[in-house]
C-alpha cells in the first residue's frame, strides 16, 4: 500500500505543477514550497529545539493557535515552526510573528519528507484535526519524535472505519497520542483498537474566548454604526447574498448593514455594490466620507471580520446555502443572535446550537426576513438568543489547558 500511496502522491504532484502554469492558487501551492527548506535553514540551526505545528489551512491554524501560544509561553528557549498545506492559509499567515519559521508542508514523498525533517528536526510535532500524512508519520515514527493529533473529529464514514481501510488504520498509530472533540470520536478510535486517545474538546472555544479580551475597536464601525442597530452578514457566498441584498432592498427599519463576502474579488464586489439599491460604498474606497450616511458597507479585505463582528446586533454566517458553514463561534461570543442557511449538518457547534435555540437556521428568503424583524423589533429576543450562545461558549472553554498540559506531563519540553 505504501508503494501505492507514493505513487499516487508523485503523479499528484506532477500534474499540479502542470496545472499551475495556468492557475494562480496552485502557482502559490507550487512556487512556495520551493522556498520551504531555505526558510527553515535561515532560522533553525542545529542545536535548536524545535517544534512543529503544521494546519492544513487558516481554519486549522485559528483551531491550534491557543496551543501554539502557550507552548510558546511556556518554553521559550524552543523554535517553533508552522506549517501550511493550503496558500488559503499560508498567504494570509505568513507574516506572522507567532513562529520563527512559517512555511508550507512540501508534498508527502519520501524524499521531500526527508529533506524538511533533516531541516526542521523536531523535538515534537503536532498536526492539527484532519491532518494525516503518511510517510510524515512513519518518518517521525521512526525517529522517535512524538507526534500529536489535537483538536481531532472522526466520522464513521470516514476510510479509518470502513472494511477496506487497514492502511489508515495502521498509519493513525504512527500517532504517540490523539486528542479528540467528542465522545463519539473517541468511541469510534476505540472501535478499530486505537486506545491512545482523549477527550479534550475544541480548541475554537478558546480561541474565540479570547477575542473577547483584546481591543476590537475600529474607528470606521464607529462612524458607520453610529449608535445604531448592526446587521453583519460575514464569510458570504453569492447564494447567501441573494437573500440578504433581497432583504437590504426592501428594509424599512434604521438598520445598518455589513456584508464581508467570502470572495473579495473586484467583479463581485462590484456586483453586489450595483445590486444594493441603499447607499453602499467598499471599505478600501472610504476616505472622508460621512460613514453614518451610508446604509451598506461591503468589505473587500481580509482580517477585520472578527472585529466587525463585535459592532453587530445580529449576525448572519454564510456557506450554508451553498458549498459549507463558516465559523459561527466569531459572532456568538459576542452574544448575540447568529442566523445560518440550512445547510449545517456536520458541523458540530451548529448543530448543538441550533438545537438550544442561539444559531437560527432559515431555509429561504421570507423566513430570513422574518427573522430578521425580529430581531430588530425585539431586545428580550435577541437578548435570550446571545446568552444562549455566551453560555455555550463559556461552558466549552478549556481545551487548550488540558491539552498542554497533557503534552507537558507526557513530554517535558522545558530546556
Amino acid at each position: 500500500m505504501y508503494f501505492l500511496y507514493n505513487l499516487i502522491v508523485i503523479s499528484v504532484s506532477a500534474i499540479l505543477k502542470v496545472l499551475a502554469l495556468t492557475n494562480s492558487k496552485l502557482s502559490l501551492f507550487v512556487k512556495g514550497r520551493k522556498e520551504t527548506i531555505s526558510l527553515i535553514n535561515r532560522a533553525i540551526s542545529n542545536d535548536d529545539k524545535v517544534i512543529w505545528i503544521h494546519a492544513a489551512s487558516l481554519g486549522e491554524y485559528e483551531q491550534g493557535l491557543p496551543v501554539i501560544e502557550k507552548l510558546k509561553i511556556q518554553n521559550p528557549t524552543h523554535k517553533i515552526i508552522i506549517s501550511f498545506f493550503s496558500p488559503s492559509g499560508y498567504e494570509v499567515k505568513k507574516n506572522s510573528k507567532i513562529a520563527d519559521v512559517i512555511c508550507y508542508l512540501p508534498m508527502d514523498t519520501k524524499k521531500k519528507v526527508k529533506s524538511f525533517l533533516a531541516a526542521a528536526h523536531p523535538d515534537i510535532a503536532i498536526f492539527i484535526k484532519y491532518e494525516i500524512w503518511p510517510n510524515y508519520l512513519s518518518a517521525l515514527k521512526k525517529s522517535n519524535t512524538p507526534t500529536f493529533l489535537i483538536s481531532a473529529l472522526f466520522k464513521p464514514n470516514q476510510v479509518y472505519f470502513k472494511w477496506y481501510g487497514g492502511f489508515m488504520r495502521r498509519v493513525l498509530n504512527q500517532f504517540y497520542h490523539v486528542f479528540v472533540q467528542n465522545e463519539k470520536a473517541k468511541a469510534l478510535l476505540n472501535s478499530v483498537g486505537y486506545t491512545n486517545v482523549s477527550i479534550a474538546g475544541d480548541t475554537r472555544f478558546d480561541r474565540v474566548t479570547e477575542i473577547l479580551e483584546r481591543d476590537n475597536k475600529l474607528d470606521f464601525m464607529e462612524r458607520f454604526k453610529n449608535e445604531q442597530y448592526c446587521f453583519v452578514a460575514g464569510s458570504t457566498w453569492p447564494e447567501d447574498e441573494k437573500i440578504i441584498i433581497d432583504y437590504i432592498n426592501k428594509n424599512v427599519h434604521p438598520i445598518k448593514f455589513v456584508i464581508a463576502p467570502h470572495t473579495i474579488k473586484d467583479n463581485h464586489i462590484e456586483e453586489i455594490i450595483a445590486t444594493v439599491q441603499k447607499k453602499a460604498i467598499r471599505y478600501t474606497e472610504i476616505k472622508d466620507e460621512t460613514l453614518a450616511d451610508y446604509d451598506v458597507i461591503v468589505i473587500d479585505t481580509i482580517g477585520l471580520l472578527t472585529k466587525i463582528y463585535s459592532y453587530a446586533d445580529t449576525a448572519y454566517v454564510g456557506g450554508g446555502f451553498a458549498t459549507g458553514l463558516h465559523n459561527t463561534l466569531e459572532p456568538a461570543v459576542f452574544g448575540i443572535p447568529v442566523v445560518i442557511g440550512p445547510k449545517f449538518e456536520g458541523f458540530a457547534e451548529a448543530e448543538e446550537l441550533v438545537k438550544l435555540g442561539g444559531v437560527i437556521s432559515v431555509d429561504n428568503s421570507n423566513m430570513f426576513q422574518q427573522i430578521s424583524d425580529k430581531c430588530f423589533k425585539s431586545n428580550d429576543y435577541r437578548l435570550n438568543i446571545g446568552n444562549i450562545n455566551t453560555n455555550y461558549i463559556k461552558e466549552k472553554a478549556g481545551a487548550t489547558n488540558l491539552i498542554v498540559d497533557k503534552l507537558n506531563a507526557i513530554f517535558s519540553l522545558k530546556s
